[in-house]
């Protein structure tokens, strides 16, 4: 059996390989009461892993296996999660709130024809992030972290949004 705080970083890292009873253990670490609505939402979210999903969209998921759960408990156990540090709350263009089940440090790419969100990791760009604000003073405000979203269009639907380094 794994301990608490490595159910944690796994959850963080792989929701969607978790278990029933690791799951029910990960809301226990991280200070929640495992109930049944909390369990089936975050079930949810790590079937929806890396899509970025909506609340209406765990909500349409949820739905056919469990008819009683409304939209509005959805929502609460969703922001829980994300006051937690469970869940990361991603907002696109338009102000639609989505989540991401990816906490650790990344960027987004958005394109706003499909509403398609592409998670991406550049640890230059974070460094060139971090020394332009190790060289500039920001008063009254303390940063805790970078993310940035890219927005723009997809050129051809029928393919993937990537990102590769061109040699210069």
């Amino acid at each position: 059996m794994r301990n608490y705080s490595q159910l944690r970083i796994i959850l963080i890292c792989s929701m969607q390989h978790l278990t029933r009873d690791e799951i029910r253990q990960s809301l226990t670490a991280c200070g929640l009461k495992a109930t049944h609505q909390r369990i089936v939402v975050l079930e949810a979210v790590a079937e929806l892993h890396g899509s970025h999903p909506t609340a209406e969209d765990v909500f349409q998921r949820l739905r056919p296996a469990n008819p009683t759960i409304s939209l509005g408990t959805v929502y609460k156990t969703l922001d829980t999660f994300t006051e937690t540090g469970m869940l990361r709350r991603v907002v696109s263009e338009g102000g639609s709130k989505r989540y991401d089940s990816n906490t650790m440090t990344h960027s987004h790419i958005y394109c706003s024809k499909t509403k398609e969100i592409v998670d991406f990791e550049d640890k230059e760009l974070e460094q060139l992030l971090i020394r332009f604000f190790s060289e500039r003073q920001v008063d009254n405000f303390e940063i805790k972290g970078f993310s940035i979203q890219v927005t723009g269009c997809k050129l051809d639907p029928d393919k993937k949004i990537s990102i590769t380094k061109v040699s210069k």
